[in-house]
């Protein structure tokens, strides 16, 4: 039996998972990411990797953005300051002695939806969500788009609003410093109100605080103008939404949907469609954490086959929301046919 591990890395936590060749996940450990020392993390992570005592065909990782995917760079992700311009498939090949690939963890999310989710079926799909940050990926005929360089849908620093709010090494008025839960919270906080997460924020505004309603007024506007632009741009036949702030606040992809439909042209009105991500909250969730550093892992198996969609699909397995999903088979069409 042959053994490959996927990690994902976290401003937060690390998971690591030991994955055979049936795509199944044997174990999976978790510790506290170290977001100064990147080595410090590196090492505890061959200390597990050891401990599976396995021998490893190799390693899939993922990080929070952005990222060079193609030289295996973190450039300068917000939560985790120590890691900026890490060269982290170098530096953790150098430690373990097995081959690494690095992918982005938003980019599996969507291809999840569009594989099997709310995207299923359709040609082009823009993937977004709305969280801690604003992450996002776009799949054509099932492919994730990677653009040129690596860099496609790394859209957290797009700016919006001149010299508008900032948070870490984002721009100012970057829209994940105007609609992330991570921004609405901080806005409120900054303006003397007290605020856990941005559902609280939402609850203010509902309860008549203006400042709360203005905040939220930002977050809606310039979000649903940067999706309008989106669809200028990309024309794609589904717009998917998910995250916490996206899923849990109420009425808020509505709201979106409904003022990105006012700044399109009126003859594209009718093409805006955006739905939440059928696998929910919490299934995107493991999609982006767990999935997106496993798919990448799935290639270590072999060279010509092209499976992390099918190691991918065989993780949901793990989320209820999922289950009823997915295929019975894994000689389902779209398994080890799209490539990632």
């Amino acid at each position: 039996m042959k053994y490959a591990v996927g990690i994902d890395v976290g401003g937060t936590n690390t998971r690591v998972a030991l994955i055979n060749e049936k795509y199944e996940i044997k174990e999976r450990v978790q510790f506290g990411s170290d977001p100064k020392n990147p080595i410090k993390t590196l090492n505890q992570i061959n200390d597990v990797i050891k401990g599976f005592g396995e021998k490893i065909e190799g390693i899939g990782i993922s990080c929070p953005g952005p990222l060079d995917l193609i030289n295996g760079i973190i450039l300068t992700p917000p939560n985790l300051p120590g890691w900026h311009n890490f060269e982290l498939t170098k530096e953790l090949e150098k430690i373990t002695g097995i081959s690494v690939q690095l992918e982005n963890d938003a980019n599996l999310a969507g291809l999840a939806e569009t594989v099997i989710g709310a995207g299923k079926g359709k040609k082009i799909v823009e993937f977004l969500t709305i969280s801690t940050g604003v992450g996002a990926g776009l799949c054509i005929d099932g492919q994730i788009y990677r653009g040129a360089k690596g860099f496609a849908q790394e859209v957290a620093n797009c700016i919006l609003w001149k010299n508008g709010p900032s948070q870490g090494d984002l721009k100012k008025g970057s829209i994940e410093s105007i609609a992330s839960g991570t921004a609405i919270t901080k806005r409120a906080n900054d303006a003397g109100l007290e605020a856990a997460h941005a559902g609280e924020v939402y609850q203010l505004a509902q309860e008549g605080n203006e400042t709360a309603a203005m905040i939220m007024e930002d977050a809606y506007e310039y979000l649903s103008s940067f999706i309008a632009t989106l669809y200028g741009v990309l024309d794609p036949e589904l717009f998917v939404l998910s995250g916490s702030v996206a899923l849990k606040i109420p009425g808020f992809i509505e709201e979106i949907e409904k003022r990105a439909k006012e700044k399109v042209y009126d003859a594209l009105k009718s093409n805006v469609k955006i739905v939440p991500a059928a696998l929910g909250e919490d299934c995107c969730s493991i999609c982006r954490r767990i999935s997106a550093a496993l798919g990448p892992a799935a290639r270590c198996f072999s060279a010509s086959s092209n499976c992390s969609v099918s190691f991918f699909i065989s993780s949901l397995r793990n989320c209820s929301k999922a289950a009823s999903l997915l295929p019975s088979s894994s000689s389902s069409p779209f398994f080890c046919s799209t490539s990632s």
